[in-house]
């Protein structure tokens, strides 16, 4: 799917283009770790870091029920997940803004435990469950996908923020 693309000039130099979204969702693909961030219950967000894969077009997590992040989602379901270069004058920072919803279908979850198997490796191979991935272990995680709504990129270098809009 591609998105409407526009550079927000206010943030960028004065002969900035717009990045382009193949470059965005390549480091979406390449990241390591993301930052997700949730909203607790009285409002106050919650940030943690994570892995994530981005397949079909969308972002994928997973976390324990219990934690925080599942508690938060529970009750709302909008999140942000970045990532970037973590550097000032060079790189491309990310954030994807949308709505996490469960993944309990098992063929899927199957394809996404293999994604995580070949980015991360053998220490983080998932098994499937009823509506989850297992862990050898012990202990299931909740799947959430995250297609985004819109994305914001920062370029360092040659300044610019480019909106992605889906």
């Amino acid at each position: 799917m591609e998105p409407t693309t526009k550079l927000d000039q206010r943030f960028s130099e004065q002969n900035a283009t717009a990045t382009p979204w193949s470059q965005a969702r390549d480091q979406l693909e390449r990241a390591e770790t993301y930052w997700l961030t949730t909203v607790r219950p009285d409002g106050r967000p919650h940030v943690t870091t994570l892995l994530a894969v981005w397949q079909d077009d969308a972002i994928y997590f997973c976390t324990g029920a219990e934690e925080q992040k599942a508690r938060n989602l529970e009750r709302n379901r909008n999140c942000a997940l970045t990532t970037g270069a973590s550097a000032l004058r060079e790189g491309l920072d990310l954030v994807v803004e949308g709505v996490a919803d469960r993944v309990t279908d098992s063929g899927k979850l199957k394809r996404l435990a293999d994604a995580w198997g070949s980015k991360y490796g053998p220490e983080w191979h998932f098994g499937v469950g009823d509506g989850v991935f297992t862990h050898a272990q012990g202990g299931e995680a909740l799947v959430f996908e995250v297609a985004p709504a819109k994305v914001l990129g920062f370029r360092k270098g040659e300044y610019s923020q480019t909106t992605w809009r889906f």
